[in-house]
């Protein structure tokens, strides 16, 4: 066997057990990491949350830095963003698919998404392509359409979206992808009524929606209802608030109170309907910081201890709200 063959063997294994790796986990609930300093770890039948990794936390931080903290955050898959949020999606290409998956198996993680709002629904053929020899499940993006709208003219234009997203998803789906659109805002689905619309209007399974409370009404109860609306129809939650937003720059204890647990939005109702409607899809700790690109904090230990902080606090919520 020449050495070039014996190349190529080794990256198709390397991929395959990614791939394999990748799809059993993403079916199957992972046993997850603990803040340490809880005082018990879930019960097993007890409702969890699947937590993912926003490479866009750490900025444009090597992704070689950030993979390690993926286990640490709680998490088994990575989420790798493009600029201008993050660079890892443009990383994978530099460093190439057959070093980077020898750098997820070496930090036992998975690729589970990849977030796409440059390229837009529309124009994800190839990231569909690279997704499936990740075995990665699902691309995040945003809705393309006219913004403002409400009620019938509202429904008829998520019904044009929709229609327009058919062959794009049948390419997903020969690929093993859910394409999720992210409600945003100055977008098609900006309003809890757009994404009512999208979950009776989907054509397919494979076109899901991603959930951002940052970009709804700030009301802990409507929220709670939203979520129960629309059911399995998510299939990325946020774990994102308002704070006093991301779009200015603000002193950093500002800035942070994004996260769960240091702004005032309750997350408990929220995680109450998820829990009642047994969620089973990913959920990611998140923020913007201001300007984007780079990371939420300035070291990748003081990311990962603000992650944590929200999940610790998701944890307690959890604890309280208990068993369906």
């Amino acid at each position: 066997m020449n050495a070039e063959n014996s190349i190529l063997q080794f990256s198709r294994r390397t991929l395959l057990k990614t791939a394999v790796a990748s799809c059993g986990a993403f079916a199957a609930r992972a046993a997850i990491a603990e803040p340490s300093d809880e005082p018990t770890a879930a019960s097993p039948g007890d409702f969890q949350l699947n937590y993912i990794l926003a490479s866009c936390m750490y900025g444009y931080m090597y992704v070689g830095e950030i993979l390690p903290e993926v286990t640490k955050t709680g998490a088994t898959h990575i989420d790798l963003w493009p600029k201008r949020h993050g660079n890892q999606r443009e990383q994978l290409t530099d460093l190439g698919e057959e070093k980077f998956a020898e750098m997820l198996l070496k930090h036992g993680v998975q690729l589970g998404c990849i977030t796409q709002y440059a390229l837009g629904p529309f124009a994800l053929k190839e990231e569909f392509q690279l997704a499936k020899r990740f075995g990665c499940q699902m691309i995040v993006t945003g809705g393309q359409g006219p913004k403002g709208l409400t009620g019938t003219e509202l429904k008829s234009a998520v019904a044009v979206f929709a229609e327009q997203m058919k062959p794009h998803l049948d390419s997903a789906e020969e690929c093993g992808v859910t394409v999720a659109i992210e409600n945003h805002a100055n977008n098609l689905f900006e309003t809890a009524d757009s994404l009512r619309y999208l979950r009776d209007l989907a054509p397919s399974k494979s076109l899901k929606i991603g959930l951002a409370p940052y970009h709804l009404k700030q009301d802990a109860d409507e929220l709670a209802t939203l979520i129960r609306d629309l059911g399995d129809s998510i299939a990325m939650f946020y774990a994102w608030q308002h704070g006093n937003g991301c779009m200015t720059r603000l002193p950093k204890e500002e800035e942070l109170l994004q996260m769960p647990g240091r702004g005032d939005l309750d997350f408990a109702p929220m995680l109450t309907a998820l829990r009642d409607i047994k969620y089973q899809g990913w959920t990611e700790i998140f923020m913007h910081p201001v300007p984007r690109g780079i990371p939420i904090l300035e070291t990748v230990d003081e990311v990962t201890t603000e992650i944590n902080r929200s999940r610790k606090y998701l944890t307690e919520c959890i604890g309280k709200i208990g068993r369906a």
